[in-house]
C-alpha cells in the first residue's frame, strides 16, 4: 500500500511555469511506477506523464516538449516540471502508482489531486 500526497498546484499566466510534487508513503518508493493524471472541468480524467522504475519517461503529445517527469527515490517523490503552460492545460492534477514496471492506464493507488490553473 502507498499514499500519494500532491503538491505545487496554483494559478499561472499562459506561458508560465509550475512544478508539482508527489510524496510517497511506504517502503519500496523504488519499486513503483509512477505517473501523473488530469483532469479538466466537464472532461474525463486523461494520462499527462509515467516514469518507470528506471526512470525512463512517457509522456501524452500534447504536453511532450513542455512537461518533464522526474522521480528522486530517496526522498520518495516524483516532480513534474511543466513549462510553456496554455490555458488548456488547466486541471486537476493527480499522481498515480502501481507496483508495475510501467504505470497502467489504471493504477492502483491516486493522490488527491492539486489543482492548476492557466490563465490566458
Amino acid at each position: 500500500q502507498v499514499q500519494l500526497v500532491e503538491s505545487g498546484g496554483g494559478l499561472v499566466q499562459a506561458g508560465g511555469s509550475l512544478r508539482l510534487s508527489c510524496a510517497a508513503s511506504g517502503r519500496t518508493f523504488s519499486t513503483y511506477s509512477m505517473g501523473w493524471f488530469r483532469q479538466a472541468p466537464g472532461k474525463e480524467r486523461e494520462f499527462v506523464a509515467r516514469i518507470s522504475w528506471g526512470g525512463v519517461p512517457g509522456y501524452t503529445d500534447s504536453v511532450k516538449g513542455r512537461f518533464t517527469i522526474s522521480r528522486d527515490n530517496a526522498k520518495k517523490t516524483v516532480y513534474l516540471q511543466m513549462n510553456t503552460l496554455k490555458p488548456e492545460d488547466t486541471a486537476v492534477y493527480y499522481c498515480a502508482a502501481d507496483e508495475t514496471v510501467v504505470l497502467p492506464s489504471r493504477p492502483r493507488f491516486w493522490g488527491k489531486g492539486t489543482l492548476v490553473t492557466v490563465s490566458s
